[in-house]
């Protein structure tokens, strides 16, 4: 009889633990090598494993000291029967030689990666190996070919055409077009941003202009030079502006989130739309209380 009680407190602990071990959010990071060579890409890879019932989120990678990015990040979302699945691979490489840590990264004070050591070193060099003396350079001489005279003359009345055509039109008046009235960037921003929500198009169209609105008014707005920057080099410079740490790392989410979508990499639900569109929103409106009379670019 005793040892069936012991029997069925094993099995009750068991499934206790197991139930415990589904419903924790987990974060593993790695990399597929651990010493490579000075500027050789390595994968850091990022894992992140959710409960059911928890809400999407995932880790902000700004900077990782000796270390830059070189491309950008592949992230996949996958359900599965313990939750939610979150998986991002970032080609990174390093130009310091020396031994570097990773450091951890952090979901909350109780979920963390652990740290990975990277050894950068340089190329060996063999001494023994045969030395190979720079080659002179080779003299090349060009083969002279005369010009065909009828180059001379297509040339000769290309010229007349182009001096007839400027003497045409100088003649001509020209009317002076209305000037058309300018809009402030926050004007326009949030127009588009009005107009976006009545269109309201496909979830990969519409993280799309969402985006292109805040890159364009921050363009205007700031002179950051927006428009043609990755989402994690935007995110650097956008630390300058007069936004407080909680909405910059909503805004920084938000469009993190938006390039997952552009990019096949994350089904949203109406809630992320919703919270996209108001982070943004709202970071706009924060910064053009702030600075009401910072220069603006293309606009008053």
């Amino acid at each position: 009889m005793g040892s069936k009680k012991i029997i069925f407190f094993l099995v009750f602990l068991f499934v206790v633990q197991g139930v415990r071990a589904q419903g924790k959010t987990t974060i593993k990071a790695s990399v597929d090598k651990t010493k490579i060579l000075i500027g050789e890409p390595i994968q850091l890879t990022v894992e992140v494993t959710l409960p059911p019932g928890a809400a999407t989120r995932f880790v902000t990678i700004d900077s990782i000291a000796h270390f830059e990015f070189a491309g950008q990040p592949q992230v996949d979302t996958a359900k599965t029967n313990s939750g939610t699945a979150i998986k991002g691979v970032f080609t990174i490489t390093s130009f310091d030689s020396g031994h570097w840590v990773i450091p951890a990264f952090v979901l909350s004070p109780s979920v963390r990666s652990d740290t990975i050591p990277v050894d950068v070193v340089f190329s060996d060099f063999d001494p023994g190996q045969d030395y190979h003396d720079i080659k002179d350079i080779l003299e090349v001489n060009p083969s002279k070919k005369k010009t065909p005279w009828w180059w001379y003359a297509a040339g000769g009345a290309l010229l007349l055409a182009l001096l007839l055509f400027y003497l045409l039109r100088k003649k001509k008046p020209r009317t002076a077009a209305a000037p058309e009235p300018l809009v402030s960037p926050f004007e326009e921003a949030m127009k588009q941003l009005e107009q976006l929500e009545k269109e309201r198009p496909v979830a990969k169209q519409y993280h799309s202009k969402l985006t292109d609105i805040f890159r364009l008014y921050i363009f205007r707005k700031k002179g950051i030079l927006s428009l043609q920057k990755t989402t994690d080099d935007l995110v650097v410079q956008l630390r300058d502006l007069e936004l407080d740490k909680e909405q910059f790392e909503k805004l920084s989410q938000s469009l993190r989130l938006s390039d997952f979508v552009k990019f096949a990499k994350y089904a949203p639900a109406s809630e992320d739309n919703r919270t996209c569109f108001n982070e943004i929103s709202n970071a706009i409106i924060t910064i053009e209380k702030s600075a009401p009379g910072s220069p603006s670019f293309g606009g008053s």
